[in-house]
């Protein structure tokens, strides 16, 4: 990925330590980073910045908000619906990876299963992906 092919990445995680974690690996996978820590805060990045190319969503975000109040609000919009959501959380269970999968997520993953610049070496290439530009 070249410099002026340079993608941005939403992260909307709310453990700041793994946050700058993954804004940092992301970083040297050659992506602009945007972060967030709460679904709102979130989708008032979508609101003020033009052009986020794909979202890295963690589930547990909150006692009262979780990944999927987000996903929900993205995908019920025209003007964000077609951003890639890549779902990036500590719960494997059937029943939020349906649910997550089912509003469309690009791909789901459970951490403990994964490395950082696996994830991220995910998103480039299915950014890369003529139908997805």
């Amino acid at each position: 990925m070249n410099e002026h092919e340079k993608k941005t990445v939403l992260v909307i995680e709310d453990e700041r330590p793994l946050l700058e974690a993954i804004k940092i690996k992301l970083e040297l996978s050659g992506f602009d980073v945007v972060t967030a820590v709460s679904p709102k805060q979130g989708l008032n990045m979508l609101r003020d910045i033009p052009r986020i190319d794909a979202v890295w969503l963690d589930h547990y975000l909150s006692v009262s908000e979780s990944g999927l109040d987000f996903l929900m609000e993205v995908k019920k919009s025209d003007e964000w619906k077609h951003i890639p959501v890549f779902a990036v959380t500590n719960t494997a269970s059937a029943e939020h990876k349906y649910s997550y999968l089912e509003l469309g997520v690009a791909k789901y993953y459970v951490k403990a299963d994964m490395r950082l610049e696996d994830i991220a070496k995910d998103i480039r290439e299915f950014l890369e992906q003529p139908t997805n530009n």
